[in-house]
């Protein structure tokens, strides 16, 4: 009887998995496979495959050669690594700090900090655009890069923090009794140890501001400075009765950030079971 429950047990979990799975991937599935169909193989059903490659290669051909599709893309691909890049490096640091010293008002600062993410991000938008445009920034990619780089603070913080204090302090000692500084001892001893909470940190700020639309759109102006998700809201009127075109531009700002979680997520992971095991 216990055998039997437990197989009904492994398989209405797995069922359940399945389900889950299946009701997340279906749609990224759908779409990339969409953008190989013609408007009438999409029209005809949802659950169709593609009569050939050729409908989807001439459509990615399209955008790329009739939208300047490499130039959003590599303006998405600036603002998003060198906004990650100089978040981690700067807040790492700042998320170091009230980890590992007491000083009066740490607590009431690291609650300063995280209790920014509950400010809806469109409520800072009038603040943010008048600063934006009083510094000479606006429709430039270094103002929306600097945007990124502060909406990125509490949860970078939030996440790294915890980060740290799971590194036992022992080992700042041992560093310390071996002449090691501040600085010798955040980037040799304690950095590379938390490197899983810098991987989610990072792919986090990556995702969001790859896929960024509101600042992006409010901020940038020109052609030539729109990124992916701005860019993808002109296809969706220019092509709105094309579906294939219009499928294949969104497969082009969807793929990328799937590929990063998929390389990083085995770090992503390992820092949830860490934050899980020690507070």
């Amino acid at each position: 009887m216990k055998i039997i429950k437990k197989i009904l047990t492994q398989i209405l979990l797995y069922g359940v998995e399945l389900v889950v799975i299946v009701l997340s991937a279906f749609p990224i599935v759908w779409v990339i496979l969409s953008s190989f169909k013609t408007n009438a193989e999409i029209l005809e059903g949802a659950f169709t495959l593609p009569s050939g490659l050729s409908v989807g290669v001439e459509a990615y051909k399209y955008l790329f050669e009739q939208y300047d599709f490499l130039l959003y893309f590599r303006n998405s691909i600036i603002v998003s690594v060198i906004s990650t890049v100089v978040s981690l490096l700067c807040f790492s640091m700042a998320a170091y700090v009230l980890a590992r010293f007491k000083f009066p008002g740490r607590t009431l600062l690291f609650v300063l900090f995280t209790i920014t993410m509950l400010v809806p991000g469109h409520a800072k938008a009038q603040p943010i655009f008048s600063m934006i445009n009083s510094m000479g920034l606006y429709n430039t990619l270094t103002g929306l890069t600097l945007v990124y780089l502060g909406s990125g603070i509490a949860m970078s913080i939030f996440i790294l923090r915890s980060a740290f204090m799971a590194i036992p302090k022992e080992l700042d000692e041992a560093a310390t009794i071996d002449g090691a500084g501040f600085f010798k001892t955040f980037f040799r001893v304690d950095l590379p140890l938390a490197k899983s909470g810098l991987s989610t940190a990072g792919i986090l700020m990556f995702l969001g501001n790859w896929n960024e639309y509101f600042y992006a759109a409010l901020l940038i102006s020109s052609e030539s400075n729109r990124t992916l998700p701005v860019a993808l809201q002109f296809f969706n009127q220019s092509l709105s009765y094309d579906y294939t075109k219009m499928f294949a531009a969104l497969t082009v700002v969807v793929v990328p950030a799937i590929i990063v979680y998929c390389c990083a997520q085995e770090q992503v992971q390992q820092s949830v079971a860490s934050s899980g095991v020690k507070g």
